[in-house]
């Protein structure tokens, strides 16, 4: 990967954790018996109603809330400590941190449509001689 690009993933994912630390600000009183987490999208699809929706309605099933949606990507989801049960009481893990498709899947995805459009234009050059 060209270093630029990655350092400007880097930049970018460290921005949105220290985004998600400063928005962040509760006194110990706001935390006593709660637990926070962060859901988070690489597609952007919390920005669909319905798909937020959906998680909202899946995390509640293990005694989450809806706490503040950032963007798109990222939800921050609170549940009382008392709620926690043993085992997974829901469909889903109740400690999840991602939905949808994965990095490793978008990573696949691109070279996979480089390595296509590379060689078309071989195949292309070729028919052209």
């Amino acid at each position: 990967m060209n270093p630029a690009v990655h350092g400007a993933i880097i930049a970018a994912h460290r921005r949105a954790k220290e985004e998600e630390t400063n928005l962040a600000k509760y006194s110990k009183e706001d935390l006593d018996g709660w637990e926070f987490k962060i859901v988070r999208s690489n597609s952007n699809r919390f920005n669909d109603p319905e798909d937020l929706r959906m998680l909202c309605i899946e995390e509640a099933r293990n005694g989450w809330e809806l706490l503040e949606k950032f963007d798109g990507a990222r939800v921050r989801f609170k549940r009382r400590t008392d709620r926690r049960t043993p085992g997974n009481s829901g469909s889903i893990d109740p400690y999840r941190t991602h939905v949808g498709i994965s990095e490793g899947a978008i990573a696949a995805i691109v070279i996979s449509v480089i390595g296509l459009i590379i060689g078309v234009v071989l195949i292309i050059t070729q028919i052209a001689r």
